[in-house]
């Protein structure tokens, strides 16, 4: 029999990766205090599983034993057993303190205690167990069940066996996993940063509306969507709540600076699709804006946008965040870009992108646009980063 799995939080997160283990085959127990969002994650999971049963992905039966290895709780006494706990939880680190020194009273010293946490620090998550070389992060991306990646970070206080055994569990369901450093936004959510911000200072600038921007970047770039329609799938409290916890982080590094544009649109309770309102007007009867499709236009915000991304990309091979790799891995898996960004500053020609960013600095004069200097080192030794 499959070890036992505890998942901390029934929300969507926290039930989509009880589903991901169930399916995997382990016994899972999922814990709330709120017994009505248990009830919730219960009738969701009936509802997808019967779906997943009308495209013929899955039978009956397997339907059954996948809902029938999953035991909802409210008391957190059930994870005694488990060999892996997921904690899916507020991102709040006084309250992830207190729910991590209790589970520790609860579980075998053996157990590994993760945090599906997307940005904060796990080695301060760790900081208040006993035995500390247990701690990881295990990042999901939404929906769990169908999203590809997970990002594995080992803090500080990891043990090489903790970090071995968790990579070679979350494998052994199907996902694609990338281990990174425990610094803020891990890789998705710290590259991804330039394509929202960077297109909010375009608007900001009043070269383009929102529409055409989102235009420029599936046009020319292939993205599945633009930052606007992405930003308001989201919702503009969440990306925003991202923005700001990533640039307070970084010691307030201008490269992550969050927009008053996207600010004024939370306080407006212009969430997105959620409130019905965001960037653009999703009530019933209203008409989504038309770009203006001027090809010279689209391709300079689709190129700044880009060569922005690429050089956070290459910032965090140079920060050594990740493996050059697992970096591009990461956003074509977790954020379904259409290429990896170092893959495509290499189709560009690293000396064109550098010549782009060199541009924008000296017109801004802003840290923002500072070349990488991994970049101009390798532009200089006419190196690549995929032979």
């Amino acid at each position: 029999m499959k070890e036992k799995i505890g998942v901390l939080g029934a929300g969507t997160m926290g039930a989509g990766i009880a589903q991901v283990a169930s399916q995997s085959g382990h016994p899972v127990v999922l814990v709330d205090l709120n017994t009505e969002q248990l009830q919730k994650a219960k009738a969701n999971l009936a509802k997808t599983l019967s779906k997943l049963i009308e495209k013929g992905k899955i039978t009956e039966d397997q339907k059954n034993d996948i809902e029938n290895r999953i035991e909802y709780a409210s008391d957190i006494k059930h994870f005694s057993g488990s060999s892996l706990i997921i904690e899916a939880i507020v991102e709040d680190l006084a309250i992830k303190h207190k729910v991590f020194e209790t589970l520790e009273n609860v579980v075998s010293e053996n157990c590994i205690l993760a945090s599906n946490t997307s940005s904060l620090s796990i080695a301060s998550i760790g900081s208040v167990l006993k035995k500390s070389d247990r701690v990881i992060g295990i990042h999901f991306f939404n929906p769990a069940p169908l999203m590809p990646l997970v990002e594995v970070i080992p803090a500080v206080q990891t043990g090489l066996e903790t970090l071995e055994s968790s990579v070679e569990l979350i494998k052994s369901w199907g996902k694609t996993v990338v281990v990174c450093k425990d610094t803020p936004g891990f890789i998705v959510n710290r590259v991804a940063r330039p394509f929202y911000g960077e297109a909010l200072r375009i608007y900001e600038e009043g070269i383009a509306d929102f529409a055409t921007i989102d235009w420029a970047m599936t046009h020319f770039g292939g993205f599945k969507m633009g930052p606007f329609t992405l930003m308001d799938y989201i919702g503009n409290d969440v990306n925003y709540a991202v923005t700001e916890s990533v640039f307070q982080a970084f010691y307030y590094d201008p490269r992550f600076k969050p927009s008053f544009t996207q600010k004024r649109h939370r306080e407006a309770g212009f969430l997105g699709r959620k409130s019905g309102r965001g960037y653009y007007d999703y009530s019933e009867g209203s008409v989504i804006p038309s770009p203006t499709e001027d090809e010279d236009l689209g391709k300079q915000i689709f190129n700044r946008i880009l060569v922005m991304l690429i050089n956070e990309a290459i910032d965090a091979v140079f920060m050594n965040v990740a493996s050059k790799e697992d970096i591009d891995l990461a956003m074509t898996k977790g954020v379904n870009y259409p290429k990896g960004l170092l893959l495509w500053a290499d189709q560009l020609g690293l000396k064109n992108v550098l010549g782009d960013l060199e541009r924008l600095f000296l017109e801004y004069g802003e840290d923002r646009y500072r070349p990488n200097p991994l970049l101009k080192r390798m532009v200089k030794e006419n190196e690549i980063f995929f032979n």
